[in-house]
């Protein structure tokens, strides 16, 4: 048995300061349970209340993207930039180095190809699993508008039942096809739908007006997507904008890999999301890393 302690009259109680209930950082998650908080706090930077995700999840539906066809080699070194990776189970566990500090958001649904409809997906992976491979959030593609709109959205209410039973986050990501329009109106209702249905957070586009409703109008945070390859300042700018206009972070997979210096262009983002960069000054900064990259590259290449 342990001896008994002693010392009762030299013990410090602090009584003259009060016990402190600190609030957590992220927009609309003070009523979550403490699993989903700590496991939020790590995909979103607590300092700066931002995240950079990188998506590297396209195989799921399109196979060996531009960029992704060597995950190991061409991602990879990615790696230790972002605060959270975005990706499927397959290629966690098979190309991510199980070192990794990462904080890792799994693609959850799925289904078809893009020879099919891809509205048609399902749930794709089993909650153990996901907590097998400390994951510390799922990621549903919901269709809002879409031909399986209501199938989608039954696959993220599932979900998120499974979450909150487990104490694993639930990522909506607002999927757009080739016949809807990226404005706000639509954007404002996609995100609100995922977001009161339980999602703790939400992946979007952004769009160039009224960016502004669509992060007001949705109560857990926003992670803007990155969308279609752009030119690395139009990215960037892309970013700021998202950012100032209340976005809680980006999740940027192709407007990164697809860079020509993806090194250098997944630091500049991290410097405009987590530290307000100017975009022109990250493009500077791009460019530097880029030009030293070279420099270091070995003679042949």
């Amino acid at each position: 048995m342990p001896e008994a302690d002693s010392n009762t009259e030299q013990k410090e109680f602090y009584l003259d300061i009060p016990a402190k209930n600190q609030a957590f950082f992220l927009k609309g998650s003070g009523a979550l349970d403490w699993g989903i908080q700590n496991r939020l706090s790590r995909i979103f930077n607590p300092r700066s209340g931002k995240t950079v995700m990188l998506a590297i999840d396209h195989g799921y539906f399109q196979g060996p993207t531009t960029g992704l066809e060597r995950v190991d080699v061409s991602i990879v070194p990615l790696v230790p930039y972002a605060d959270a990776l975005m990706l499927t189970r397959g290629i966690l566990r098979s190309s991510i180095p199980s070192a990794s500090r990462n904080a890792v958001v799994l693609r959850a649904s799925g289904g078809p190809s893009i020879l099919k409809e891809l509205s048609n997906e399902q749930i794709a992976m089993d909650m153990e699993d996901a907590v097998r491979l400390n994951a510390c959030a799922v990621a549903v593609q919901v269709f809002v508008g879409g031909e399986f709109e209501t199938q989608s959205i039954h696959n993220l209410t599932r979900l998120v039942d499974m979450g909150n039973r487990y104490g694993v986050a639930v990522l909506g990501v607002t999927a757009v096809g080739k016949s809807m329009t990226r404005d706000a109106k639509y954007l404002r209702l996609a995100v609100r739908i995922c977001a009161e249905l339980g999602a703790h957070f939400v992946k979007t586009y952004y769009c160039p007006e009224g960016f502004g409703t669509v992060t007001a109008s949705c109560p857990v945070p926003l992670v803007m997507a990155g969308g279609k390859k752009l030119p690395e300042l139009d990215a960037l700018k892309m970013a700021a904008s998202a950012v100032q206009e209340g976005a809680s972070g980006v999740d940027m997979g192709r407007n990164i890999f697809q860079s020509d210096a993806p090194v250098a262009m997944i630091q500049a983002v991290g410097k405009v999301v987590h530290e307000g960069m100017r975009p022109e000054h990250a493009f500077d900064l791009y460019q530097t890393l880029k030009n030293e990259m070279k420099v270091e590259a070995p003679v042949g290449r």
